[in-house]
């Protein structure tokens, strides 16, 4: 299986849990990952997993909501791994879902959003590979991420913590939304292990 991560952190979980797992780290580069992906894929005849966090696009999704979608047959076995989980299209772009009116707009095509998945997706087309996305969502369709939290990824997929606190010297009322959604991934992230132990206990290694 291929996973293909947006974040360190997130890469970490997968390593840990499903350890057969060979991993990518997008880390916001689209075009660097479009090509990583293509050279690894061809080499790859297995599973393409897009896995990580997601913002919601679907009003009814709150935090720690688990959303999968996927070509029908790897979908089905998707299903039986993580019942609870929520089926729909994961879509994705080369930059973050930033308030709710961006999320409105894409709400016509999906019900998650991501940095990665509309490459996975891709690629897995291309080489004639299976596809799946395994996505927690961190923010929900009604919130503003606050500006600290749109620099605070690093290419490597890191985390930027220098950029961080100079938002928040730069602007520190946005305090408590950064709190809030640093909880709410911190939840997500806590799902995210769950469900990498499911599938990996699902033969999905």
């Amino acid at each position: 299986m291929l996973v293909i991560c947006g974040l360190i952190r997130e890469a970490r979980l997968a390593r840990r849990l499903v350890p057969r797992a060979d991993i990518l780290i997008g880390g916001g580069q689209s075009a660097r990952l479009r090509a990583d992906l293509g050279e690894r894929a061809r080499q790859h005849r297995g599973l393409i997993l897009s896995a990580g966090i997601a913002g919601a696009l679907d009003p009814e999704l709150a935090p720690g909501d688990i959303v999968i979608d996927g070509d029908p047959e790897t979908l089905a076995r998707l299903t039986r791994a993580l019942p609870v989980a929520k089926v729909g299209t994961v879509i994705g772009q080369d930059k973050i879902a930033v308030d709710p009116a961006t999320k409105r707009a894409l709400a016509v095509r999906g019900k998650a959003v991501d940095m990665e998945s509309h490459i996975a997706f891709e690629v897995a087309c291309v080489h004639g590979l299976p596809f799946c996305a395994v996505r927690v969502i961190s923010d929900t369709a009604h919130e503003t991420l606050p500006p600290a939290a749109l620099v605070g990824m690093k290419a490597d997929g890191g985390m930027a913590l220098g950029r961080v606190l100079a938002s928040l010297v730069h602007h520190p009322q946005q305090l408590p939304d950064l709190i809030r959604i640093g909880r709410q991934s911190g939840l997500a992230f806590r799902n995210l292990a769950g469900a990498f132990d499911a599938l990996a206990r699902a033969g999905f290694a």
